[in-house]
Order: C-alpha cells, then sequence, then structure tokens
C-alpha cells in the first residue's frame, strides 16, 4: 500500500501565487490535473496525495516537498 500525503492548500496557493503563477500553469509545470490543484487549494481534496504528486507539485515549484504538507501537532 502506497503511502498518502496531505497537502497545505493555504501554503500550496501562497507558494504559487509568490511565484505568480496560476493554477493553469502550475498544473501544466506539475503534469496535474488544474481542477486537483484548485481542489487542493480550496480544501476540497478528498483527503491525501501520493508522494509522487507531492514531489511534482514541490518541484514545479521549486520546493522542498516538506513545505507543501500540513504541519503535525
Amino acid at each position: 500500500m502506497e503511502m498518502t500525503m496531505i497537502i497545505d492548500g493555504g501554503k500550496l496557493r501562497r507558494l504559487r501565487l509568490e511565484r505568480f503563477l496560476d493554477v493553469g500553469e502550475l498544473a501544466e509545470m506539475a503534469g496535474v490535473g488544474p481542477a486537483s490543484i484548485g481542489r487542493i487549494e480550496h480544501g476540497k481534496w478528498p483527503g491525501a496525495s501520493r508522494p509522487s504528486t507531492v514531489r511534482k507539485i514541490a518541484a514545479a515549484l521549486e520546493v522542498d516537498p516538506h513545505e507543501l504538507l500540513v504541519e503535525e501537532d
């Protein structure tokens, strides 16, 4: 069974906007669907993301994948 991770939608949106990217641009750069990016940012993603997806989005934003994740208490 593959491990999953929770992406923090607020962090994702902030990092995207800091790079002056729209949802479609980031999605294309990361190789994921724009609807997926939008759902993550708006907290409507139904659960967790695969590590490969986290890595692709992080690479597109040029950040460490851990910067995208929800911080555990």
